[in-house]
């Protein structure tokens, strides 16, 4: 068995519920040019209690799926450790403001999800995932392991809708389309959801979440 499928099926019997498999060619990491993304779905309940704001019980689920996305990656690094390979993770959510405050992590989990033949990217910035849709989280180990990819370009299922565009309070969604060369500020203003979720959601974990357009997507219901 591959490396890679061995991999795979540790992280899914830890919890995982996608893994997937891609290389890059720019980056700061070194010699760790594959990279492993890692899926979990959040639970469709919790996702559909959102409203006209988020709730208290997904902003406790988000943060928890998110440490244990990072406990994954951990895992993951171990493991190609043990096998003579060098990791290097990149947390579910982590923002490296070190050009002022930017919303961007250290390297894009979508973009990785997306190379691995995941899923896709909409209109809202988030990411699609094949069977799942918007309502997951990812994470991201970069490593030396030679890996055996083929990397996709996927293509945005979002043309005739606007579902998230006419929900989003904050007005940050553009409508246009994503691409795989775009930029996201191109569709998205990160910048006027977080303020938006800092001036109106304060009073649910200090204004860190909304979902309001992740839980009105529906691409993956069926």
């Amino acid at each position: 068995m591959r490396i890679q499928d061995e991999l795979k099926e540790y992280l899914i019997s830890q919890g995982a519920s996608d893994v997937g498999f891609c290389s890059i060619d720019d980056g700061d990491f070194g010699e760790c040019r594959y990279a492993v993304s890692v899926v979990v779905a959040l639970s469709k309940a919790i996702v559909n209690e959102i409203g006209e704001e988020p709730t208290h019980t997904y902003f406790n689920h988000y943060r928890s799926v998110n440490a244990f996305i990072d406990s994954l990656l951990l895992k993951a690094g171990l493991f190609l450790q043990q096998r003579g390979y060098d990791y290097i993770t990149v947390a579910a959510s982590q923002s490296i403001n070190k050009d002022g405050w930017n919303y961007k992590g250290r390297y894009s989990h979508k973009k990785i999800a997306a190379l691995s033949g995941l899923g896709t990217v909409g209109k809202s910035s988030m990411f699609l995932h094949s069977k799942f849709g918007a309502s997951a989280r990812l994470g991201t180990v970069f490593t030396d392991c030679p890996f055996e990819v083929t990397n996709t370009v996927p293509v945005s299922p979002c043309e005739s809708c606007n579902a998230c565009v006419k929900a989003c309070p904050s007005g940050a969604i553009s409508g246009k389309m994503w691409t795989p060369y775009c930029e996201r500020e191109d569709i998205f203003d990160a910048e006027k959801c977080s303020t938006y979720m800092k001036t109106h959601f304060k009073h649910i974990g200090r204004g860190a979440v909304c979902g309001i357009c992740m839980k009105v997507c529906p691409y993956g219901e069926k």
